[in-house]
């Protein structure tokens, strides 16, 4: 309600003054606190982005940054209170730095529902639960139809009953995720190709430049490495005394390099013989997780 005061100045000349008497109508505001480990450094090209899910629709919190040490550039943001009261659960997904579009992306990292004032976050609902995933893998070089260079190739299947079979158990990912291998050579990973179906070709199957000529290999994830070699490397090589990964990628992928969920991991034994199966063990990164705070 308004209240119309009257003043005499001091020449005896009337003086109308508006005042408001009603409530101030700033929207009030909370703060929303996020402590998680393990997030890796996005480049330039994308950026972290949290949401709270309020009556089934998702509201941005904010963007962030991750540096190549781990930390947040952003770790407390500003929400709106009823908005952040209300919320049931919390999510972080992996957005484009010039995003056109105001809704989530697919790429969902870490998930977690509100417990009175805090969420325990983790990516093992959202992107996948790899706490039972195995790998079986050979060394095998089937695309150039040659048996000189048999340690030069790297296949995720199981030949342990005479004929190639599924090598992988792993969880299906949801859209916006995808599996790639990789072998390290003298700490450089060089993947092997995306894949989504541990049962099939990966992406690359019929178009990797590293494969021989003769064949497109078996319908199971792998590469041969056997010409077309990256800068500082030769093919054919000798993958002993490599790594063996399967990492979880964002897709579209912020970066050539491998994300931070690696399930699986195995060192290529020094002695590996050709067309062996061997047996991959838990990688170094199953889960990433934190907490959320309101």
């Amino acid at each position: 309600m308004k209240k119309i005061l009257l003043t005499i100045a001091a020449v005896s000349t009337l003086t109308f003054v508006a005042c408001n008497d009603d409530d101030d109508n700033t929207p009030k505001t909370s703060n929303l606190s996020l402590n998680v480990n393990g997030l890796e450094n996005l480049g330039t090209d994308y950026v972290y982005e949290g949401w709270i899910i309020v009556g089934g629709a998702p509201v941005s919190t904010g963007t962030f940054n991750v540096n190549d040490s781990g930390e947040l550039s952003e770790s407390s943001f500003v929400v709106d209170s009823d908005m952040l009261s209300a919320a049931t659960t919390f999510v972080l997904t992996i957005e484009p730095a010039n995003d056109p579009d105001p809704a989530p992306a697919n790429t969902k990292v870490l998930a977690g529902d509100f417990s009175g004032n805090s969420a325990g976050i983790s990516s093992t609902g959202i992107v996948g639960d790899f706490s039972t995933s195995t790998g079986k893998y050979i060394l095998a070089t089937p695309t150039d139809g040659m048996m000189n260079n048999e340690r030069s190739g790297i296949w995720f299947l199981d030949l342990t009953g005479g004929s190639p079979a599924t090598g992988l158990s792993l969880p299906t990912l949801p859209e916006g995720w995808k599996y790639e291998g990789w072998v390290v050579i003298n700490g450089t990973p060089i993947s092997t190709g995306t894949f989504t179906d541990v049962a099939m070709a990966d992406d690359n199957a019929t178009t990797t430049p590293f494969k021989g000529n003769e064949n497109n290999g078996p319908g199971y994830p792998g590469e041969d490495f056997i010409q077309n070699a990256p800068d500082g490397f030769i093919f054919p090589t000798d993958l002993r005394g490599t790594t063996a990964v399967i990492s979880v990628e964002p897709y579209p992928d912020n970066s050539p390099a491998p994300f931070t969920l690696k399930p699986l991991a195995h060192g290529v034994p020094a002695d590996a013989e050709d067309h062996v199966t061997f047996d991959m063990e838990a990688g170094p990164v199953r889960e990433i997780s934190g907490t959320v705070t309101r």
